[in-house]
C-alpha cells in the first residue's frame, strides 16, 4: 500500500497527516486558522515522529478546494514545496471527496444520499451529491440553500448532510429525513480518497497545478482611516 502526507488547510482547520495504506501512522490539527504558521511545522514534526524523510512518501496529496482562499494557497504551495524537494509525485483531492471521508460505514448504510457542505458564508454552501459507495453524482456548486434544496433528494430517502456548513442548514431544511453532522475536512478524511487517486494514477503537474476555487476570491476596502 501506499504511504502518503496529507495536507488539508480548506477550512479553519489545519491538519496534516501520514498514511501508510488506510493506517494513519501521524496527524496534527489546529482549528485556528493558523495556516500559514503551522502547515509546515506540522509536516516537519510528524516527519520526526515517525522517523521519516519526503523521500520515504509515496505521494504528497493536498486538497485543492473549494474552501478558503488563503488557505488553500497555503496548503498547494506547500505541498508542491515538497514534492519538488523530496522528487515525490503530487496528488490532489476536493474537499467534499475529504469530507465524504470523514463519514463512517454506519452513516453511509444508513443514508440514501451524503451531502458535504463547506461553508461559504450567509446561507451558502460549497456542494455535491454522493451516493453512499463514494460515487459523486453531481457537480461541485456554490448553492444558496433554500426551504426546497435538496427536496428532490428527501424525497428518496435519510440525507446526511455533513460538514461545517451543515448545521446553518438544519433550520431551513425541515425534513425528518434530513441529517446533520458538524465537521471540518481533516487531513484523516483524505486517505481513503488520496489511496484512490494514486491507485489509478490521477497524479497532477506541479507546474500546473492550481487550487480548485469555485469563486472568485473578493477583496473588500477597509474602512478604517490610516491617517
Amino acid at each position: 500500500m501506499a504511504r502518503i502526507l496529507l495536507i488539508e488547510t480548506s477550512t479553519a482547520l489545519c491538519s496534516t497527516a501520514i498514511c501508510d495504506g488506510p493506517r494513519v501512522l501521524s496527524y496534527r490539527e489546529n482549528p485556528h486558522r493558523e495556516h500559514s504558521a503551522l502547515t509546515a511545522q506540522f509536516v516537519h514534526e510528524m516527519l520526526m515522529e515517525t522517523g521519516l524523510r519526503i523521500r520515504d512518501m509515496d505521494a504528497v496529496s493536498v486538497s485543492r478546494g473549494p474552501g478558503s482562499y488563503t488557505g488553500l494557497r497555503v496548503g498547494s504551495s506547500t505541498a508542491k514545496g515538497l514534492c519538488f524537494g523530496g522528487g515525490v509525485p503530487l496528488l490532489s483531492v476536493s474537499s467534499p471527496e475529504v469530507l465524504f471521508g470523514e463519514t463512517s460505514q454506519e452513516e453511509r448504510a444508513s443514508h440514501r444520499y451524503i451531502v458535504p457542505m463547506i461553508d461559504a458564508r450567509r446561507m451558502e454552501v460549497f456542494t455535491c451529491v454522493f451516493t453512499p459507495e463514494g460515487k459523486m453524482i453531481t457537480e461541485i456548486e456554490a448553492k444558496v440553500v433554500t426551504e426546497g434544496s435538496f427536496s428532490d433528494l428527501l424525497s428518496e430517502g435519510d440525507v446526511l448532510f455533513i460538514g461545517d456548513g451543515a448545521l446553518k442548514c438544519k433550520d431551513t431544511l425541515l425534513s425528518d429525513r434530513a441529517h446533520f453532522r458538524e465537521c471540518y475536512p481533516s487531513a484523516k478524511g483524505m486517505t481513503e480518497p488520496s489511496l484512490k487517486a494514486f491507485s489509478e494514477g490521477r497524479f497532477e503537474d506541479m507546474a500546473y497545478f492550481e487550487p480548485f476555487y469555485l469563486k472568485e476570491f473578493k477583496t473588500t476596502v477597509s474602512k478604517k482611516k490610516l491617517f
